[in-house]
């Protein structure tokens, strides 16, 4: 199962050229969160966690908007959420919940402070690879909203 696991880790932009040993040393410590389907991960404003990488199941990330509540995506095995609350400490920006039953690894703050004191170097890879991962979810995001922008005023004749 750990081998798999550093697999799985190691298909990921965010444990990309991180060493086997450091990746065990890391699996050694995690739980493994079994959420059934249509319960949540964590709620948008919910205080901060640990971050998640799938190993089965599917979950659903939105948010609430003036009243109304948007899906902004689908994640799968392999895909992670929760990262910024490992780089910022802030509440929880959006709601993951289960779209059928599903695992996944749960790495918290605790457990990257004990790679830091292990292994300097492997710890500021994986901060450098969750800064580049939250940069190219923002880039995304801001293509969207001009994308929304665009067709607005596309509509209004501007």
């Amino acid at each position: 199962m750990q081998s798999t696991r550093i697999e799985l880790l190691q298909a990921m932009p965010i444990f990309g050229a991180i060493r086997d040993d450091v990746l065990a040393f890391l699996l050694e410590q995690v739980k493994v969160a079994h959420v059934p389907a249509d319960a949540c991960f964590f709620r948008e404003g919910d205080e901060p966690g640990g971050m998640f990488v799938l190993e089965a199941g599917r979950v659903a990330v939105s948010k609430d908007w003036q009243g109304r509540h948007c899906e902004l995506h689908e994640l799968g095995r392999g895909d992670c959420f929760g990262e910024m609350a490992l780089m910022d400490l802030g509440p929880r920006s959006a709601t993951v919940r289960a779209l059928e039953d599903c695992r996944a690894i749960e790495l918290l703050p605790d457990h990257l402070m004990g790679l830091y004191q292990r292994d300097l170097e492997q710890f500021t890879l994986i901060q450098m690879n969750m800064g580049r991962e939250v940069c190219r979810r923002l880039r995304a995001a801001d293509e969207q909203l001009f994308a929304v922008g665009r067709a607005a005023d596309t509509l209004s004749g501007r």
